[in-house]
């Protein structure tokens, strides 16, 4: 069977460009692998049928026909075990690439998501006048240490891999005045979303949303 990857049919513009799913059409758009998005709405969230696939009721949720995942990392991950275009094809640099698409989602990802939090779901509230400070410390701190492990490589790991692209994903997230700080991780995430495999999982991502937005 085709490739199905579970999308929202729309979302809020905010979220635009950034639902999950992007993570794996990118991989799969990497991968030269053909897939379809199996559309769902708030309705389909809480179903039965959708919770036996993805039991939170996120997205994306994954199947091929022999494997059915859940959850954007393990999804990419499993990815970067079937494509050299993903992870090298010995198990030492596959390792690799697992611990940098882990360290995205462990050590990065959680510190970035608390600024989000902050930025853009309690804009304004007066508590994120004395915590964030301490939120952009944390991520500085994180960024320095990223910055450091990437040196002058164009990526992670030498060339292209699924590391790169859970951890472009998340650099994504980050204020581009605080990246700013950070010359090598920006040019490295620019370089990363300049792929054109971004650009078509992007395009895939956006174009229903343009489709089923609600009348104005």
């Amino acid at each position: 069977m085709t490739i199905q990857v579970s999308a929202f049919r729309w979302v809020p513009p905010f979220a635009q460009g950034h639902v999950r799913d992007l993570r794996v059409r990118w991989a799969l758009e990497e991968a030269g692998l053909p897939y379809e998005a199996s559309l769902i709405g708030r309705e389909d969230q809480a179903s039965p049928e959708y919770r036996a696939w993805q039991p939170f009721g996120q997205v994306p949720a994954y199947r091929d026909g022999e494997v059915e995942l859940f959850e954007s990392g393990a999804i990419v991950l499993y990815l970067s075990r079937q494509s050299p275009a993903l992870a090298p094809e010995n198990e030492a640099g596959r390792a690799r690439v697992a611990s940098w698409i882990l360290a995205a989602l462990n050590s990065i990802e959680p510190q970035v998501a608390q600024l989000a939090l902050t930025d853009i779901f309690h804009k304004g509230e007066p508590w994120t006048l004395a915590r964030r400070p301490q939120i952009v410390e944390m991520v500085e701190k994180r960024l320095t240490q990223l910055e450091a492990c990437l040196g002058d490589k164009a990526y992670l790991e030498g060339g292209f891999s699924a590391g790169d692209l859970i951890m472009a994903s998340v650099l994504r997230s980050v204020p581009d005045d605080i990246l700013a700080g950070f010359p090598k991780l920006a040019a490295y995430r620019a370089r990363c979303l300049g792929r054109p495999a971004f650009g078509r999982a992007l395009e895939a991502q956006l174009e229903p949303f343009r489709k089923h937005a609600p009348a104005a």
